[in-house]
């Protein structure tokens, strides 16, 4: 493959309990310390969204209104990463930008939800109350508002990308697939630059009940990543925007923009997790990447099982890992893409931050090469390695 073919990462939007942008989240990592709401949401902690001006990136207050927390979260981070390569406000640019968006679903009103439901087993005609509060009480966009692609239209209606879109479902496994198809589509000369990356709002009870009912939460006070692991394990949600401007090296180049890392590859697969299967998948991943990595970047969500494979598979490489859910928490769709923008910021600085875990080792030096790992809570293994541009 040509260099003028290599997929760059020319801007970054990211966005967690730990602020926004590469400045507050490398300031936060350098001198850690969890950012955790513990009651709200009680037995689970959840690491919270930092508080958003949304007006700074969504500018009209209908487009606000209309949207639901993840959606304005994504938004958001499009709009940081857009403002970052220098494409905002760029019509001609966004006219041929491509977009490539991991999501879940829609999130419910739980009010209005929770007062039908009050009031329907006393109805005098129970189907002719719920047809009528079904119009009344729910606003028009509810249900257009679980198409996941709805974030993708968003991002076109504020931001103006209006190249190809293309929308991906699947929780951790699709943000893998969103950002190995970007990458795969600027090397073969299919795009030549991209929008790619997904949101999750973790503070809503319906998204925690369905991963508490999965057995993937953890209950009680937060613990990082690995040393939960001791005592039962589980994940701890976050909510985290993240996308970034991938472009190829001679698009970037002609626009006269830096880039913060290179994408060299990016691999993705899924097993029955039978056992050592995942192991071996990330074995033949990490060596069709090179085999070779200063650190690893590793998503890992917390859930008793693949978290502990992870590690062991990890451990046996013999580098340094930070896993990066200790510090936002576990995100589903767009906790890979998060985990490669973090590692492409640690490359651009020339600084790995320091543990977040104390089975965590230090790291001095500059890192040239990360490996990034992602094992999904239930299925999808994901392996990516960043390097200097």
């Amino acid at each position: 493959m040509s260099p003028d073919r290599d997929a760059l990462i020319t801007g970054i939007g990211l966005i967690s309990c730990l602020g926004q942008g590469e400045d507050a989240h490398m300031a936060a990592l350098d001198a850690f310390a969890p950012v955790v709401d513990s009651a709200k949401f009680a037995p689970y902690a959840v690491h919270p969204m930092t508080a958003l001006t949304l007006a700074a990136q969504i500018p009209k207050r209908g487009d606000q209104r209309q949207m639901e927390p993840w959606q304005q979260i994504g938004v958001y981070a499009a709009g940081l990463a857009l403002d970052e390569a220098k494409a905002k406000g760029d019509t001609a640019l966004l006219e041929r930008m491509d977009m490539i968006v991991a999501a879940g679903g829609g999130e419910r009103d739980y009010a209005a939800d929770s007062a039908i439901l009050a009031a329907l087993p006393t109805a005098e005609d129970p189907e002719r109350y719920l047809n009528e509060h079904l119009l009344t009480d729910i606003r028009p966009t509810l249900f257009l508002a679980q198409l996941s692609n709805l974030l993708a239209g968003n991002i076109s209606i504020v931001h103006g990308v209006i190249g190809s879109s293309r929308t991906f479902m699947g929780e951790e496994a699709a943000g893998a697939d969103a950002l190995r198809i970007a990458c795969a589509r600027i090397q073969a000369g299919q795009s030549d630059i991209c929008l790619v990356g997904g949101s999750y709002n973790a503070q809503r009870e319906d998204s925690l009940l369905h991963l508490a009912m999965g057995h993937m939460m953890r209950r009680g006070e937060y613990a990082p990543v690995w040393a939960r692991q001791a005592d039962g394990g589980g994940a701890i949600a976050g909510s985290v925007g993240c996308f970034m401007v991938v472009e190829s090296r001679a698009h970037a180049a002609k626009r006269g923009v830096a880039a913060k890392a290179k994408i060299s590859g990016v691999l993705t697969d899924r097993c029955g997790r039978g056992p050592g299967q995942s192991a071996a998948i990330a074995a033949a991943q990490f060596a069709a990447l090179g085999g070779k990595a200063d650190a690893a970047i590793s998503a890992a969500s917390g859930a008793t099982g693949p978290t502990a494979d992870e590690k062991q598979f990890l451990d046996g490489l013999g580098l340094p890992v930070r896993a990066v859910a200790s510090a936002i928490g576990h995100s589903l769709e767009p906790s890979f893409p998060a985990a490669v923008a973090l590692a492409a910021m640690s490359i651009g600085r020339g600084k790995l931050f320091p543990p977040l875990d104390p089975a965590e080792q230090a790291f001095a030096g500059a890192p040239s090469r990360l490996l990034v790992t992602s094992w999904g809570m239930w299925r999808g293994e994901a392996s990516a390695l960043v390097q200097a541009a």
